[in-house]
């Protein structure tokens, strides 16, 4: 007796995520991507220029606005201070940044780049900045004016809960 034959099933196109996971989770697994590719790079960087992708937004922040504190720069990093204390000393252990006191008020200390700290801000080549601008080279103002309001909207909601 021959075995029935089952028709293969119809293959999906791999292409379109949003028909296999929904609007939802297909814009998830894009954003899933972002961070997974931050990690990876961020780790490649700690490897090859001995600096991680946040201690070099640290840096780079830092850089463009010498003499911030580190309130100023927990809330333009959109991070908690204490979050922050911890990238802030390992930066300073390194003696990558410094801290000053504020000339207005003498409690106070301003954060400022050592000579060393210039020199990792100045780099260039092998970082998670060069990769977002040569992905931004390849898109248009309205495109990447889009994607800012997209993601504006989504922090947003997960900063509400």
């Amino acid at each position: 007796m021959a075995k029935p034959r089952i028709a293969a099933p119809t293959p999906r196109p791999v292409d379109d995520e949003e028909a296999k996971l929904g609007k939802v989770l297909a814009f998830m697994q894009h954003l899933w991507a972002v961070s997974h590719g931050l990690h990876s790079m961020s780790k490649r960087m700690e490897a090859t220029l001995g600096i991680t992708g946040p201690q070099r937004l640290v840096l780079r922040v830092v850089g463009r606005n010498p003499r911030i504190s580190a309130g100023w720069l927990a809330d333009t990093l959109r991070l908690h201070p204490s979050t922050l204390t911890g990238v802030l000393r390992r930066l300073e252990k390194r003696r990558l940044l410094g801290r000053i006191t504020d000339p207005d008020d003498g409690r106070r200390a301003l954060l400022a780049l050592t000579d060393d700290g210039k020199k990792l801000d100045a780099l260039q080549a092998h970082t998670t900045e060069a990769a977002v601008r040569r992905a931004m080279r390849r898109l248009s103002d309205g495109d990447l004016a889009a994607a800012a309001r997209v993601l504006h909207v989504v922090i947003s909601e997960l900063e509400r809960g």
